[in-house]
C-alpha cells in the first residue's frame, strides 16, 4: 500500500505544474505569479503539485511581519493533489517543500497562504504542519452566476465591460443575476525562519476561534459539531473528497 513517507518531491517545470493544477484544483485555474513548482510523485507518476511565488497582494501583506524585504516572503499560490496519493500526503509534501525552500530560496523568511472555506475548507492541513492563523474574515468574493462559480475580481477587470460605469459584478448583484456564496477566508503564515515569528505585527489567532465564529467549513458547507470528522484534504487548495480524519482544531466532545 505504501505511505506518505514514500512520496517523492522534486522540481518540475511550470507547464507541467499548470497542467496538473488545471486538471485537479477546484478552481481549475493557475496563478501566473508562481516561480517555484514542486511536483509530488507516487509510484513514479506525478500526482500533485505545489506552487510558490509572488503574493498577488504583496503591498497589503508585506507589513504583516516587521522588517520583511519586498522579496522576503512568498505565497503558496496553489496546492493540488489527486486522489491517488496516500493518506497524509498533503502534510508530508508541505513539510518537505519547506525544507527545500529553506535551502534553495533562503531570501524567503515566511510563506503566506489562504484557506477558502467558501469553496474548499478552513485549513486543517495548514494547522497540522504549524501555520499560524492570522486572519479570519467573511468572504463575499465568490459569486454564483447562473450556476457558475466565479471570483468577483475576475468580473472586475477589462475582460468584462462596465455597465453604466459600474463593474460587471456590481451590475449582476444589483440585478439579482448573481449571488455571493456565504463563507470565510482564513489567512495563514508559516515561518521558514522560526525566529521571525516574533516579528509578527498582527495577533496570532487560536485555531479554536474558527469554531467560536462558526467559520468551520468544508466545500462551502458549515461544520458545526465539535470533533466532527473532516476530509483530510480541506485546506484552501485541495480538490475532491478523499479520506477523513479528526480536525485538530476542533474542540473535543
Amino acid at each position: 500500500m505504501g505511505s506518505a513517507k514514500d512520496i517523492m518531491l522534486r522540481p518540475i517545470d511550470s507547464r507541467t505544474a499548470n497542467d496538473l493544477v488545471r486538471r485537479v484544483h477546484y478552481s481549475g485555474k493557475v496563478v501566473n505569479n508562481s516561480q517555484i513548482h514542486i511536483g509530488v510523485f507516487w509510484q513514479g507518476k506525478l500526482e500533485g503539485a505545489l506552487q510558490f511565488g509572488n503574493p498577488v497582494d504583496r503591498r497589503k501583506l508585506v507589513g504583516l511581519v516587521k522588517g520583511t524585504d519586498w522579496h522576503g516572503f512568498a505565497e503558496l499560490n496553489r496546492m493540488a493533489f489527486t486522489d491517488a496519493l496516500p493518506r497524509n500526503s498533503e502534510s508530508r509534501a508541505l513539510s518537505v517543500s519547506f525544507r527545500l525552500l529553506r535551502k534553495h530560496a533562503p531570501q524567503w523568511k515566511w510563506v503566506v497562504s489562504f484557506a477558502d472555506a467558501t469553496q474548499s475548507g478552513h485549513g486543517i492541513i495548514y494547522q497540522a504542519v504549524g501555520f499560524v492563523l492570522t486572519g479570519i474574515k467573511r468572504n463575499h468574493q465568490i459569486l454564483d452566476w447562473n450556476g457558475r462559480l466565479i471570483a468577483k475580481k475576475t468580473l472586475d477587470n477589462p475582460n468584462y465591460p462596465k455597465v453604466n460605469g459600474k463593474y460587471y459584478s456590481r451590475y449582476l448583484l444589483e440585478n439579482d443575476l448573481a449571488q455571493p456564496l456565504p463563507g470565510y477566508q482564513l489567512r495563514y503564515i508559516y515561518f521558514l525562519d522560526p525566529s521571525w515569528r516574533q516579528r509578527l505585527t498582527v495577533p496570532e489567532i487560536p485555531y479554536s476561534r474558527i469554531w467560536e465564529m462558526g467559520a468551520g467549513m468544508y466545500r462551502g458547507e458549515k461544520v458545526q459539531r465539535a470533533g466532527e470528522a473532516k476530509p483530510v484534504n480541506a485546506p484552501g487548495d485541495q480538490p475532491g473528497d478523499r479520506r477523513f480524519e479528526s480536525d485538530p482544531s476542533a474542540p473535543s466532545l
